[in-house]
């Protein structure tokens, strides 16, 4: 039994979701927070056996894609200003991180 913990861009959020469905499996997802960019994020908590790793894991990939998107700078708080940037600049975002855990045990009530 694994966990699989995936970390998809908002954007990818309900493509992932209804892929999953369609596949069933069961994921529960949590809105978090990317540090970086400070942008939104969903985190999924998938629960499955061994032997589903690997089409979960392409579910994630074909549904969770790269991107480039231009970000506004951020102003450093208290921080070095020698590395603030006063433009917009391009940088990639999206696809997915995903953590793959060993489980001991999975009940569903």
């Amino acid at each position: 039994m694994k966990l699989v913990v995936a970390v998809v861009q908002d954007q990818d959020s309900n493509r992932l979701s209804n892929a999953l469905t369609k596949n069933q499996f069961r994921a529960t997802k949590l809105a978090s927070t990317g540090g970086f960019l400070r942008s939104g994020n969903t985190t999924f908590l998938i629960g499955t056996e061994d032997s589903l790793i690997p089409k979960l894991l392409d579910i994630i990939r074909d549904n969770c894609r790269a991107r480039e998107q231009m970000v506004a700078p951020v102003s450093p708080l208290g921080g070095n200003a020698d590395s603030y940037l006063p433009y917009p600049v391009e940088v990639e975002v999206g696809g997915a991180t995903v953590f793959v855990l060993p489980i001991e045990q999975f009940h569903h009530f």
